[in-house]
Parts: C-alpha cells; sequence; structure tokens
C-alpha cells in the first residue's frame, strides 16, 4: 500500500511516502520519501508556536514540500501521485489553525487524484497514534536489547512479532502530552495514566524560558544539563509515589522558579558570570534529572506490574538521550525489550502518520476529516 502522510499538527509540515505491507500480523514500512519544513525560526523570537504564524507558513510551505518530495506540483499530473493509494492526514490533536491547513491540503489533493484513481483513499490519522506506532519504524542495527527467549531481529529490518513484544509498556512524551500505556496488542490497549497538568516537554520549555535559553527549550536544556550537577538541587519529583500512573510537572517547574528567584535575591550571579552560567547549568541538570525520575519510576513499575515484555518510548521528549539511556538501563536490568524509535522519527513527521494511517486503515477506524485540536487516545 503507497501512502502520502501530511503532518501539520503544530510547527513542522511534514510530508512523506511510504510502502507499508505485512498487515496487521507483520508490518513492514519501506521509506520512499521524508522532508519536513521546520518553523523554528519563524517563532523562536515569540518563546514557543504562535498559532496563526504556524497556519501562514503550512499555507506556503506545503506545496512546496510536495513538490520537493514527488518532483512535481500538486497537480496530480505525476505519475507518484497517481500510483497512491491512500492519502493520510493528521486530524489531531494539535494547534486548530494549524491542523486545518493540513486537512484542507488533503482534501483538495484527494478530490483532484480521485478523478483519476477510484480507489484512492482518505484517511484520518491521531497524531498520538502515530507517535504510538513509531517504534515500528525501528531499525535491527539500533535494536539491541531482547527478552531472553526472543529470536533476533531479520538481517534488514526490525520484524514485528506479537510474541516477542507484548504485553508492552508505552510511554508518550511531548510538548503537550505524557502519557502511559499498557499495550496488549498492535490494536488494544489501555490507558493508564496522563498528566493532570503540563506536560513533561511543556515543563523542559518553560524552565528552558526561566534559565533565558532560546526555543525550543528542550534540545537547550539538554545540552546545558551535560554542564552541571544533576545532584546539585534536590527539586521535587511530583506523584512519583502515588499509586496512580499519573503524572504533574506543574510544581516541578514552579520549584525551579522560586528556586532561581530566592537565589536571586539572596545571591544576585554575575550577569555573563562564571557564577550565573554554573548555577544555569545546575538547574538544568537537577530539574532534567527530577523530571526524568518520575518517567523512569512509572514506566518501570507498570512494566513490572502488568509482567510487560517490552517497554516502548515515543514521542518528541524521547529524543532526549538521558531519557533513553535511563529506560534502556532499566529494561536491561529487568531482562525485558526497550523500543524507541530512530531519533529522526521523534519529533513529528510524517513517516509516522503514514504508519499510524496504515494500522487505522487495517482497523477500519478512520477518523473525521476535520480538524480535531483535542483528540486523545
Amino acid at each position: 500500500m503507497r501512502i502520502l502522510a501530511i503532518e501539520t499538527s503544530c510547527d513542522e509540515t511534514a510530508l512523506a511516502l511510504l510502502e507499508a505491507t505485512g498487515g496487521l500480523s507483520a508490518p513492514q514500512f519501506k521509506i520512499l520519501g521524508n522532508v519536513i519544513s521546520s518553523q523554528i525560526e519563524v517563532h523562536r523570537p515569540w518563546g514557543g508556536v504562535v498559532p496563526n504564524l504556524a497556519k501562514r507558513e503550512h499555507l506556503k510551505n506545503l506545496p512546496v514540500v510536495l513538490e520537493e518530495l514527488v518532483g512535481g506540483p500538486a497537480s496530480g499530473k505525476k505519475p507518484g501521485l497517481l500510483a497512491l493509494d491512500a492519502i493520510a492526514v493528521t486530524v489531531g490533536p494539535g494547534l486548530e489553525p494549524a491542523l486545518w491547513t493540513g486537512v484542507n491540503f488533503a482534501k483538495e489533493l484527494y478530490k483532484n487524484l480521485k478523478k483519476k484513481n477510484s480507489k484512492l483513499k482518505l484517511i484520518g490519522v491521531n497524531h498520538l497514534e502515530g507517535h504510538l506506532y513509531s517504534f515500528l519504524l525501528k531499525q535491527k542495527a539500533e535494536f539491541s536489547i531482547f527478552p531472553p527467549e526472543a529470536d533476533p531481529p531479520s538481517e534488514d529490518n526490525f520484524q514485528f512479532s506479537k510474541r516477542k513484544l507484548f504485553p508492552a509498556i508505552a510511554l508518550i512524551v511531548s510538548g503537550g502530552h505524557t502519557i502511559l500505556l499498557k499495550m496488549d496488542s498492535l490494536t488494544k490497549w489501555k490507558k493508564l495514566g496522563e498528566t493532570r497538568d503540563d506536560a513533561v516537554g511543556e515543563a523542559f520549555d518553560k524552565v528552558a524560558k526561566m534559565l533565558d535559553l532560546p526555543y525550543p527549550g528542550g534540545p537547550e536544556i539538554q545540552k546545558l544539563a551535560k554542564q552541571g550537577n544533576s545532584h546539585a538541587i534536590e527539586f521535587p519529583r511530583p506523584m512519583i509515589h502515588d499509586k496512580s500512573y499519573d503524572f504533574s510537572y506543574s510544581g516541578l517547574k514552579t520549584s525551579v522558579l522560586y528556586y532561581l528567584r530566592d537565589r536571586k535575591e539572596a545571591e544576585p550571579p554575575r550577569v555573563g558570570g562564571s557564577a550565573s552560567r554554573k548555577l544555569k547549568a545546575d538547574v538544568a541538570a537537577s530539574f532534567q534529572e527530577a523530571a526524568l525520575d518520575v518517567l523512569v519510576t512509572k514506566a518501570t513499575r507498570a512494566a513490572k506490574e502488568y509482567e510487560a515484555r517490552s517497554i516502548f518510548l515515543s514521542g518528541g521528549v524521547a529524543a532526549n538521550a538521558s531519557l533513553r539511556e535511563k529506560l534502556e538501563a532499566t529494561s536491561k536490568k529487568m531482562r525485558i525489550g526497550f523500543i524507541a524509535p530512530p531519533m529522526d522519527f521523534n519529533t513529528d513527521n510524517g513517516v509516522m502518520i503514514g504508519v499510524a494511517g496504515y494500522i487505522s486503515y487495517l482497523r477500519k477506524k478512520n477518523k473525521r476529516i476535520t480538524a480535531q485540536a483535542n483528540l486523545n487516545l
């Protein structure tokens, strides 16, 4: 099945072309093209994503990115577009003005192509399912931990196997979501918990602002944390001992704010001096340690309680090297599998939307083709 995937939920205009085969029993994906146009420089002066600016950039970028992807305009005259079996587009969650640009673009493209390809399908995709299923893009060279009884993967690609991977605990972490799931199969899961306020990625961005770091804050916190002492400041780990699998990051964020305020009042650091740089690095490292401790602790507890064979990690915050290392280490200690997508597929991208579109098509779970900003799993 050849799928064109469109992702415009936030500040990335992303399109991908992929070939999907194998069905639900053994899904495999060949990436034929993958183009992402980032809006970071547009939104950086504002310290975050401005919805109407994102909409404007998507409208400008979508035809350009499609042309780069397939080698021609969005007119339906190119063989690559006429050979499509489906168009998959993100319908939510996300910023509504941004979502509508992708939805309307997909509808118009579908309308034009349908005239010459009556079998073409239009598939609405849940952005969170895109992150969830991105573990299927795992490549053999990076998949290093297996359940003790599992057979090794094929020489070319990671091969899906229900017997080896499920039940699994899936952790989705991004700027808008922090969700923990128990997955019994590709098509059956139960939400164990989610954030009650700020998502972990949002907390990273807000703490980065407190430290005068540029947007996006997550990568900047990670980079600065390498220069600091992660045990210098004992920030709280909200809900880490709570019996539920819910999360809360507003208290941790506020604790950082109060720490910086009190430190400034007690002993103002020299602007631009070594003391100021050292303080920021220690705050970044200590904050990151506290934030990740909660994620790892709850994911590990869930894996033990539900006798999971694997832990899946996905979402933009899954690009955090420290989080990946911690979850990989705890999975190895438990002798279960750990799977996170390759780095290119953690942040928003069209490939994951194509993967989720294929699974949705097989499940006959097509979402309404309309922007749904608050769509959840």
